[in-house]
């Protein structure tokens, strides 16, 4: 069985406080907040004259006619309008990013279950841009729809270089490394156990604290991901709202060539500029990165019998026009009690409409307990049929079904309504694990049509 030493993934300072210094708290709220006094402007958005001599500019986004509950957008501050953070594009190579429907004619990987050992993280000096790499896209980024799902493999800092994505916004899940996001809204610092969510079109860079680091990153090309609706929950459980953390406005004043890129229609440019571009000195308003820890989920489920649907276990979701169907379902598997009576507690075996990409951050997932790692990854397509590996299926069919609590684990989910296609990049990968359709070999035939009653 492949166990993992969390205790590394624990906070090493417990917060003596609700209040974390450097965030604000909530989710979808409409904050304000300014690194220097009397930045924001009072009772306005665009006043002719602004303190310190700073621009006013909006991020929308959504359009401007959206609904009031849907409409996102934020007032920056900044020392220099952003188009003076632009120049000439030039195309540059984009590397092992792909974007949907571009990994669709990719590969001749055949149809299976898939599932891969961790990606090794390589010597050489790479960087958000340089290291992130494409394993699976799905839908279309150009009609907004879909996802694409990575791995993110990072040795150096930004230094000098920016990034933003028009194609989509980032769902960033940290496994190994604690990664420290400067944003023009302010610094975001996520460990393993930890995601960082950056929105579409806002400027970041990516800086290493403690090492190296290795990510899973989903790229939503729709709709702004949200809290799910709680339905007959109620108002509690599940990510509260208040766990949400939206950093204080934190800014650069640098100048020095720099570079930033940009993604944009599968592509990837750059243009040179003189400054940083992490110029907000204040802001106002609901469209900003944030981040969550997923320790504070507060998972709901089964306290009699049989097995919810793994959508209880929903953090965020990224709605569709259809109601109900999700362009993407973040969803995870975080420490639990298991007190089912008579229930195989093990997610059960399905075919799904949605096709899920997996990873498993830390410990070891109920339903796989050999082969499926911390930092390894497995896709199960629309309509595949998977579940419990036979090892599972045997202990959990005949345990002795008392409370137990699952400690030190946390796997996790991107779900979408759309097939995920397979990149060159993946299908190559020498982790990719042929023999993973061998974990069902040895589920045996138990079928007696001779005897009614149990044993």
């Amino acid at each position: 069985m492949n166990v993992q030493n969390v205790s590394g993934f624990q906070s090493q300072q417990p917060r003596s406080s609700a209040i974390v210094p450097g965030y604000m708290s909530g989710f979808g709220n409409s904050f304000e907040t300014e690194a220097l006094e009397g930045a924001l402007p009072i009772g306005r958005n665009s006043p002719q004259k602004i303190n310190y001599g700073l621009y006013a500019e909006q991020l929308s986004g959504s359009p401007f006619t959206a609904p009031q509950a849907t409409n996102q957008r934020s007032w920056l501050y900044r020392i220099r309008p952003s188009v003076k953070h632009s120049g000439r594009y030039v195309k540059v190579d984009k590397g092992l990013m792909r974007t949907a429907p571009a990994a669709r004619d990719e590969s001749d990987l055949p149809l299976g279950q898939l599932r891969w050992d961790p990606t090794p993280i390589p010597d050489e000096a790479i960087t958000f841009v340089s290291g992130l790499r494409t394993i699976t896209t799905a839908g279309d980024s150009d009609t907004q729809t879909g996802m694409a799902a990575h791995v993110l493999l990072v040795t150096r800092s930004m230094d000098n270089e920016y990034f933003f994505n028009a194609d989509g916004e980032y769902l960033i899940v940290a496994q190994q490394g604690h990664l420290r996001f400067r944003t023009e809204f302010g610094v975001i610092d996520i460990e393993p156990g930890e995601i960082c969510v950056i929105p579409r079109g806002v400027i970041f860079k990516l800086e290493l604290v403690d090492g190296v680091a290795r990510a899973y990153v989903c790229e939503n090309y729709g709709g702004a991901f949200t809290l799910p609706d709680r339905g007959p929950i109620g108002a509690n459980c599940l990510a509260n709202p208040r766990d949400f953390l939206t950093p204080v406005a934190a800014y650069e004043d640098k100048e020095a060539l720099s570079f930033l890129f940009v993604k944009w229609g599968g592509e990837l440019y750059r243009t040179e500029i003189s400054q940083s571009p992490l110029d907000v000195v204040a802001w106002h308003g609901n469209y900003a990165p944030y981040k969550y820890d997923l320790r504070h989920f507060s998972p709901v489920g089964a306290i009699m019998f049989d097995h919810p649907d793994p959508s209880i276990f929903t953090v965020l979701t990224a709605p569709s026009e259809t109601p109900g169907t999700a362009n993407v379902d973040f969803v995870i598997f975080p420490e639990r009690w298991m007190v089912a009576e008579n229930t195989f507690r093990p997610p059960w075996y399905h075919r799904n409409l949605m096709s899920e990409f997996m990873g498993l951050i830390y410990g070891v997932y109920d339903a796989k307990p050999e082969g499926f790692v911390p930092g390894g990854m497995s896709l199960h397509n629309q309509m595949l049929p998977h579940g419990p590996d036979a090892m599972a299926f045997e202990h959990a069919s005949n345990v002795e079904l008392k409370p137990v609590k699952l400690t030190g684990t946390m796997a996790f989910m991107f779900e979408t309504r759309f097939p995920q296609r397979v990149t060159k990049y993946a299908a190559e990968l020498p982790t990719l694990q042929d023999n993973y359709i061998d974990c069902w070999r040895d589920l045996k035939k138990h079928f007696d049509p001779n005897q009614r009653e149990l044993k």
